[in-house]
């Protein structure tokens, strides 16, 4: 089986000639799985269209931000009417306090936040009030977590349980890597180490509640538990890093689920409704701090963009029609196609596993599932890239590398799922060369 990629070739031809391997963002090279990748032209409910004509099952959904699928009727439409007074005004809107009025009221720990343009912004502004919060230095972060391409995210870790970060990316100071300290996720003993030898210089913790960015996967409750006791031991800020995962997991986020509220929350993806849109907020004390209340300076002349908050608006007002009954319909799919894998795997005794949270979903080519990310390295890359494959070849868009999730849609109806399932344990078994 082959795909024509005709189309696509011819434009990543020019686009190489532009941009930097083709892209504006790494992951779309496909560069960790090889191959040509396509080239999007349209999307529809929860199908993409490349310039080739071929038509996909799409399991990234722009990576996160479209619960509703692509070109949903009533947000295209909220678009459209916001559009039609303009595209950005410099000034506060009207539609931007509703939006920000609509998250304070869904998550518990907002009591204040701030508009920003993507999870980028609001993460790197979470930290930076932090500091200003505590008057410290370092910031605490996981292996495997994901927070932006701020320089003081792109770390990788150094030697020993709770090391001092070391540049990841060039064109970062070791200087700036030297501030965050990073830890394996998922252990109490790391956890309590580092507090115990810097718990007086550490501004803020910082971390995907579930990580989306080294696959799904879940957090100890034990863990998150430790973790808020010794931050508000030592008086550090607790960052909840959702912009993924809020109003994906539940109307609260994953903090909603885990009962555990953070200071300060970070959020990106569904609050804008397929457009760019970040936020971060929480205890009012600690967002007065924000200028021009306070000493911490954090700007953004499109900041609160009104098609963006009339795109994120009519996503919100989506979910809460009816929430409860939303979330269960969008976390069914995931669970059924998770519960066919495992079934599947099972009886043929595969060396892969399936992790699932809501309606976000990692096949790990990998016995066991994995809990930190030297564990999540661990996976079969090569089958991988061949799995990744087989699927694209039948028209199924499964995220270009091991160490991302699938995020399902309302538009992945049961007809969807199921074509779904059936393609992937076929996927699987000539992974394994076993053609049934």
């Amino acid at each position: 089986m082959s795909l024509k990629l005709t189309r696509s070739t011819h434009l990543f031809e020019q686009a190489r000639k532009i941009l930097p391997g083709g892209v504006n963002s790494p992951v779309r090279s496909f560069s960790a799985v090889g191959g040509q990748a396509f080239v999007a032209t349209r999307g529809q409910g929860p199908y993409l269209y490349d310039a080739d004509g071929n038509k996909y099952i799409d399991l990234v959904c722009s990576w996160g931000p479209l619960i509703h699928g692509h070109n949903h009727p009533i947000i295209r439409m909220a678009i459209e009417k916001a559009l039609q007074n303009g595209t950005s005004f410099g000034v506060n809107s009207e539609i931007e306090i509703q939006l920000g009025q609509k998250l304070v009221d869904s998550i518990p720990s907002l009591e204040m936040l701030r508009l920003v343009n993507s999870g980028t912004e609001a993460c790197m502004s979470a930290i930076r009030l932090a500091r200003a919060a505590t008057k410290r230095e370092y910031i605490i972060k996981f292996e495997g977590h994901y927070h932006g391409h701020a320089d003081s995210f792109l770390v990788a870790a150094g030697s020993g349980l709770a090391s001092f970060g070391m540049s990841s990316s060039a064109g970062v100071p070791e200087k700036i890597s030297a501030e965050t300290l990073i830890l394996p996720f998922n252990n109490v003993a790391a956890l309590e180490e580092c507090f115990s030898k810097y718990g007086n210089q550490i501004a803020g913790v910082i971390l995907e509640v579930v990580t989306g960015n080294m696959g799904v996967v879940a957090p100890d409750l034990s863990f998150l538990k430790k973790l808020r006791e010794l931050s508000k031991q030592y008086s550090s800020v607790l960052i909840f890093d959702e912009v993924m995962t809020g109003f994906r997991l539940s109307l609260s986020g994953a903090q909603g689920l885990y009962g555990i509220e953070p200071d300060l929350s970070c959020f990106g993806k569904i609050i804008g409704g397929g457009l760019p849109v970040g936020a971060y907020g929480g205890k009012k004390e600690i967002m007065q701090l924000v200028s021009p209340l306070g000493p911490m300076y954090q700007a953004g002349t499109l900041s609160g963009n009104p098609l963006c908050a009339a795109a994120g608006l009519a996503s919100l007002e989506l979910i809460l029609e009816d929430s409860k009954i939303f979330y269960q319909r969008l976390d069914a799919g995931a669970s059924e196609w998770r519960s066919l894998m495992e079934a599947h795997i099972t009886r043929h005794s595969y060396p892969v596993s399936v992790a699932q949270m809501g309606s976000m979903l990692t096949i790990f080519f990998s016995p066991e599932k994995p809990k930190n990310y030297v564990e999540a390295r661990t996976c079969d890359l090569e089958k991988f890239k061949s799995f990744f494959w087989k699927m694209l070849e039948r028209g199924i868009y499964y995220p270009p590398s091991q160490f991302e999730a699938c995020f399902l849609s309302t538009a992945h109806k049961p007809e969807i799922m199921e074509r779904l399932a059936e393609v992937s344990l076929q996927a699987m078994d000539e992974c394994f060369e076993m053609k049934l």
